[in-house]
């Protein structure tokens, strides 16, 4: 007897889900490290304390891998850093291809 192969919707629907999900949740750490560095600029973030710090630290280790080539690819506006809003829209444009993707997936 032929073993049953699962169709390939089977295993796309779920994953295009998850990665949405993940994106999701990767947008409102950008936006988390965005408000954190205007409140760290403007002093009212206290750096010294050990667990605000660790804190900062997962965010900068979380969205620095994807801001830094950004930054690199942009021209420098003295302290204004539009590579934030650049990932942001980067990451849309991801989550509507995949909304697309998913979708001819489940008409499938």
């Amino acid at each position: 007897m032929p073993s049953q192969v699962p169709p390939m919707d089977f295993i796309l629907e779920p994953l295009i889900r998850v990665i949405l999900i993940a994106l999701d949740l990767y947008m409102y750490i950008v936006i988390a490290s965005v408000i954190a560095s205007w409140l760290v600029a403007f002093g009212v973030i206290n750096t010294y304390n050990s667990t605000v710090r660790t804190i900062l630290d997962v965010i900068y280790r979380l969205t620095e891998p994807a801001l830094r080539p950004i930054r690199r690819m942009m021209p420098d506006l003295g302290s204004v850093d539009l590579s934030p809003i650049v990932l942001w829209l980067i990451i849309l444009f991801v989550e509507m291809l995949l909304g697309k993707a998913l979708r001819l997936v489940m008409m499938s």
